[in-house]
């Protein structure tokens, strides 16, 4: 009998749905704990980061992190240590298909991440024809659909990325622009002090340069306050909490109503 390819889904309705400015929630998943992740994918998110870049993660845990989104609701994105294209093949072949990437600070940085995560001759991407990501040789229209599929969120959180907000925001296959308020207010001079009345004063002026684009923003906030407070500005793509941030609150909650 012969085995016959298939053809699977490459398309990521999830980039359909930023793209359309959908109001979507999501958490961070930095303990490097796949139950932890699967939890978070199951809990009526509408998508969980993977951070490569802080917490406990690696390569392996990563991966295993995706397994465990998989059959849950929640698109996987994946936060890359840096801006890399060996990183990124790796991270691409594997299954990952929406990036944040770190520390955008200008177009030249912008346009190396979406040339990393494209096949030639749009981009740089490395080629193996048997890997998860293409369901190890399966996929027979994977290679003409992919590059399209790749979703690229680009970090914006210093004062040289402030600077060059125009130029990143212009770059074709940027797709999102995420702000990172606590990076940005270290940068700012005010290290975790992002609250501070000069460091929202940028974050609103970065909001209104990439309105000008016609492009999603995003942000982390520490809570459903902020969140909300933002999503009146126009953001849409919202990190609204950690795996080690709801753990912590609502382990503090619990002893503080036993308490009182």
């Amino acid at each position: 009998m012969e085995l016959k390819n298939k053809s699977f889904p490459t398309e990521n309705q999830f980039k359909s749905r930023l793209l359309d400015k959908e109001l979507l929630l999501g958490g961070w998943a930095s303990m490097g704990s796949t139950v932890a992740t699967e939890i978070l994918g199951l809990s009526g998110l509408d998508w969980v980061l993977i951070d490569g870049e802080h917490g406990a993660n690696d390569h392996s845990s990563c991966v295993h992190q995706l397994l465990a989104l998989n059959n849950g609701p929640a698109a996987a994105f994946i936060r890359p240590e840096a801006n890399n294209p060996i990183l990124l093949k790796r991270l691409l072949d594997f299954g990952f298909y929406n990036f944040i990437i770190p520390m955008v600070e200008n177009r030249e940085q912008a346009i190396e991440a979406v040339r990393a995560t494209r096949y030639p001759p749009a981009g740089i991407r490395g080629v193996s024809v048997t890997q998860r990501s293409n369901r190890f040789g399966l996929q027979d229209d994977y290679f003409s659909k992919i590059n399209d599929s790749i979703c690229v969120v680009a970090q914006i959180e210093s004062q040289l990325a402030v600077e060059n907000i125009q130029q990143i925001a212009s770059v074709p296959g940027i797709d999102c622009l995420f702000i990172g308020p606590q990076d940005l207010a270290a940068s700012l001079g005010f290290l975790a002090n992002p609250a501070a009345p000069e460091v929202q004063s940028v974050i609103r002026s970065l909001i209104d340069s990439i309105h000008a684009h016609n492009k999603p923003i995003g942000i982390l906030v520490a809570n459903e306050e902020e969140a909300k407070k933002f999503q009146a500005l126009g953001v849409t793509f919202i990190g609204i909490s950690s795996d080690q941030s709801m753990i912590k609150r609502g382990a503090q909650q619990i002893v503080k109503a036993m308490c009182s």
